[in-house]
């Protein structure tokens, strides 16, 4: 025994526990190497041609190709301050102070006439930018100073901003400012929790602490890997956060409580050295599986080929490694070199007692459980029957793509653009019909373009202000663009048939019979149809991935092939159970003054592949750290019902805590001011607490109890293996010889 092979886990746990010195300034070196490198070599954006998805991608490749891509625009709005016309000689007068202002920016083009409103309500000023989207969004702040100036010395008018670049911003400025809102929120909240389940000021800021290093450490990663997967405008930040605090303090959690818990088993008679190893030995090794099963799970939305995902799964991994690696070196560092410091008031009265004691048994867990075991059957069943009635609605979901009428108005760019869509139809979204000829037939295609837009004319699909559609050439004139305006939301059912009228009926009908032409149709209302056409079709191939890598590591992980299936089902129905609540709450009204939302009447088309993949992970986190009390309980010699017993119960205030702190950190998320975010919040937090309540305190146990001894897919021993139990572990190398000194 004595010469076995200790896990990976124990070694490294030895000897951070044996130089906490070393351990802890070679994690502080790691940190700083980790920000340091990522703010040198900044972060690489993501360019416009990464988010190019299906048809229309294939036409802004077109655009680019022919220099025909729309040059960014802002357009300044001048109204009535209280409602109204406004004076349309003051409102003349302020369009001419923003003409002279602009015109002198550097980063201006031109800037068009005043446009007036066809009710009379607004007068419109629209200034072209030089560059592409992403120069634009360092350029505009200097319009928006003089947008403000000529508000300022016009009163009695509402002059006002907006554009694709002030409206981008706006809204991830707002994002910031959320999110460190919801950093103020979750972090205390979390200290609180960790200060009551541990009773010790050390131990609570200990989880915490590392969780933050977690964050600021992948952050920096993240800035490296993205010369490699290019960051997607940030996206991924808020997930680096979410995950981060998530794992990170569930982490530390898991193996301080495992490691007070080997003190108490002995009274207190080994030092926390040796009771941080004895805890590497179990839950130690039960972090690493469970990083490694959050990392498969995050990893399956590389298969997606889209840049979002893959940002936010590069990120989402490094945090959770970085959250492992800190479990599993500098935790046991502190822990040895605080000592009794992290223990609270009652464990250090125990301590002193000196008298060796089992972890104590979750008596409400005990409670509850009785009835499980008694009926397994009967509450199986109405275990599945409540997944059933959740999932249910999931049959019933629409998605749909962030856009511009998904944005709060609670972004100043995002409110003025309302009121321009309203006083200005037609400089709203729009369709973009490209084509591209050989030389032969371009002006074939030109000619078929025009036809294209009498065809539109009096539709109610398709918006005029009076103007004839626009038409451009590129400069070889074998290129051309015909911009199509449409007077409804990006994602609202009119624009929807507008899109299906235009690419089914009039662009084959027209420019797809000139021979020699290849035509494709972008704009926003497009971008959106195919990139939920693109995630439809990828999602069935992420999910099969992330199923046989969570069976194949679940197998791994217990040797039972009726585990490992177990777990991917418990998984799905807590993914299905999530989509459904979604559905409920997002593509109705009945919760919109709760969560402060507007319903759009869909679920955001990434939300449910996110919480698909963040869900998938933390649920298997869960499993392992569960069955795995339950097999120490197994591998005691107790039968399969006795051991669900012992383990959950075990596991109980360490699991429901975590469960606590994760649903304290997302319900965090719901104050960010986007409905993506609260979709993901409201979509994690309902799993996890589903997960907990239903999942691990009725299907599980009760699936267990009917299968008995299949659980382990084959005759049980009782015989000490390779994972013997605490109690039964040779004594470390860092235990002391004598009986530890009493307080």
């Amino acid at each position: 025994m004595a010469g076995s092979r200790q896990p990976i886990t124990v070694t490294i746990a030895r000897w951070c526990a044996t130089h906490p010195w070393r351990a802890i300034a070679g994690w502080l070196v790691f940190l700083v190497v980790c920000v340091g490198a990522g703010s040198a070599v900044g972060m690489n954006k993501g360019q416009f041609s990464d988010f190019w998805i299906g048809e229309a991608g294939r036409a802004e490749a077109i655009a680019a190709d022919g220099g025909l891509t729309p040059a960014p625009v802002e357009r300044v709005l001048i109204m009535a301050e209280h409602g109204g016309k406004p004076d349309a000689a003051a409102a003349e007068v302020a369009a001419r102070d923003v003409r002279r202002r602009m015109e002198n920016l550097p980063a201006v083009v031109s800037v068009a006439a005043p446009k007036a409103a066809a009710d009379g309500s607004a007068l419109m000023v629209a200034v072209t930018l030089r560059g592409d989207k992403e120069t634009a969004k360092e350029d505009v702040d200097a319009l928006l100073e003089q947008t403000e100036a000529v508000r300022s010395e016009h009163r009695g008018l509402r002059v006002e901003q907006t554009g694709s670049a002030s409206l981008s911003n706006g809204v991830n400025d707002k994002q910031g400012k959320d999110l460190q809102r919801t950093e103020a929120i979750s972090l205390p909240v979390t200290f609180l929790i960790l200060f009551v389940v541990f009773g010790s000021v050390l131990a609570a800021g200990i989880p915490v602490l590392l969780a933050l290093f977690a964050f600021a450490g992948a952050v920096g990663l993240y800035g490296l890997a993205s010369w490699i997967t290019p960051d997607a405008g940030g996206a991924a930040l808020s997930v680096i956060f979410m995950l981060g605090m998530a794992v990170g303090v569930d982490y530390s959690l898991f193996y301080l409580k495992r490691a007070r818990e080997e003190r108490e088993r002995t009274g207190g008679t080994i030092s926390h050295a040796a009771a941080v190893e004895l805890a590497a030995a179990t839950s130690g090794r039960a972090v690493v599986d469970s990083g490694l099963a959050v990392a498969l799970a995050l990893g399956g939305l590389y298969l997606m080929d889209d840049v979002i995902f893959s940002s936010i799964a590069t990120g989402a991994i490094l945090v959770t490694l970085v959250a492992v690696a800190g479990s599993l070196t500098v935790l046991p560092a502190l822990l040895a070199k605080l000592g009794h410091r992290t223990d609270g008031r009652r464990a250090r009265r125990r301590a002193a007692q000196g008298a060796a004691r089992a972890p104590e048994q979750s008596r409400m867990w005990s409670a509850l459980l009785r009835p499980v075991m008694r009926r397994p059957l009967v509450t199986l069943l109405a275990g599945l029957a409540a997944t059933a009635a959740l999932a249910l609605p999931t049959l019933g979901m629409k998605l749909g793509t962030e856009g511009k009428d998904t944005f709060p108005d609670s972004v100043a760019a995002m409110a003025t653009y309302d009121r321009l869509t309203a006083a200005y139809p037609a400089d709203g979204t729009a369709h973009l019909v490209v084509v591209r000829s050989d030389a032969a037939h371009a002006d074939e295609a030109k000619a078929a373009l025009r036809r294209l837009a009498d065809r539109t004319s009096g539709n109610e699909l398709f918006a005029r202000d009076g103007t004839a559609p626009r038409l451009r050439t590129s400069q070889d004139g074998r290129s051309a663009m015909l911009t199509l305006p449409v007077p409804y939301a990006e994602n609202s059912e009119a624009a929807d048939r507008s899109l299906a009228l235009l690419r089914g009926e009039l662009v084959p009908a027209t420019v797809g019979r000139v021979a020699g032409t290849e035509a494709a149709v972008s704009g926003e209302i497009a971008y959106g149809a195919d990139y939920a056409a693109h995630q439809e079709k990828r999602l069935p191939w992420v999910i099969l991935f992330v199923s046989l890598a969570t069976l194949a590591l679940m197998y791994a992980a217990f040797r039972s092939v009726v585990m490992a299936v177990l777990s991917v089902l418990l998984n799905l129905a807590a993914v299905l159970v999530s989509w459904g609540v979604l559905t409920l709450v997002f593509q109705g009204t009945w919760a919109e003054g709760l969560l402060g939302f507007e319903s759009t009447g869909f679920v955001g088309s990434r939300t449910p592949l996110l919480v698909f993949a963040i869900l998938v992970g933390l649920s298997t986190d869960y499993q392992i750290f569960v069955v795995s009390r339950i097999k120490e309980a197994v591998r005691r010699g107790a039968a399969t019902r006795e051991a669900v017993v012992d383990g959950i119960t075990g596991s109980a205030s360490v699991v429901t805590s975590a469960a606590v702190i994760m649903v304290s950190v997302f319900v965090s998320f719901l104050f960010i001011d986007r409905i993506e975010m609260k979709q993901i919040a409201v979509g994690l937090t309902v799993a996890v607490l589903f997960d907990a309540i239903v999942l691990r305190a009725l299907i599980l146990p009760s699936a267990m109890a009917l299968l008995g001894d299949h659980c382990w897919g084959r005759p049980r021993t009782t015989a000490p293996g390779p994972e013997t139990p605490p109690g039964d572990l040779p004594r470390p190398a860092t235990a002391d010889a004598t009986p530890a000194r009493r307080g």
